[in-house]
């Protein structure tokens, strides 16, 4: 199925351009969302002026869940697919995490107790756009009030992802990761 809006192609502005081959490894394409926001520089540019990929108060592994629940949540095959192919070995997710951001989340056995309270965290902001305050109570207790600001801005960020994704029916990167199938890895 062909993306909605077709992506720009090169060549790309010089700014636009430097920041494509900054933002992915070597030798890696710029992903298909990246592009299709190419073209509208402006857009492009205030998208990435909000990304939160950088080092935070989170830690990588928390980040990633976050992202990878809320574009689960979302149903962004795409995003949750190119989060875990990029990120989730080099943040210490195994296999039955990665399929619990997809199904379950925080009721599986396979997180902490810290990780169960951002998860909760996520299913309540996607739910309801708010946090009730058993949660609210539980991840303080397990994260600085900084941390808390990043998660409440990663979700929406990664909400608002999903959105772009999904409406422009952008088909999977030929290295993203598949929803599991489900009640399985």
């Amino acid at each position: 199925m062909a993306a909605r809006i077709p992506e720009a192609q090169p060549p790309f502005p010089g700014d636009v351009q430097q920041r494509l081959e900054a933002m992915m490894p070597k030798g890696v394409a710029p992903l298909l969302l990246f592009t299709t926001l190419a073209r509208d520089p402006r857009l492009f540019k205030r998208f990435l002026a909000g990304s939160l990929l950088d080092k935070g108060t989170l830690s990588l592994r928390h980040r990633e869940i976050v992202i990878d629940r809320i574009t689960a949540l979302s149903r962004s095959e795409y995003e949750w697919g190119v989060h875990v192919a990029f990120f989730a070995e080099r943040a210490g997710l195994d296999e039955a995490q990665i399929a619990s951001t997809a199904q379950s989340g925080a009721a599986d056995s396979v997180w902490s107790e810290p990780e169960r309270a951002l998860l909760t965290v996520c299913d309540q902001l996607h739910a309801t756009c708010d946090i009730d305050d058993k949660a609210w109570n539980d991840i303080r207790r397990h994260f600085p009030e900084e941390a808390i600001l990043e998660i409440l801005m990663l979700a929406g960020s990664y909400r608002m992802v999903s959105y772009l994704t999904n409406a422009l029916r952008l088909p999977l990167e030929s290295f993203g990761r598949r929803f599991p199938p489900e009640g399985g890895c």
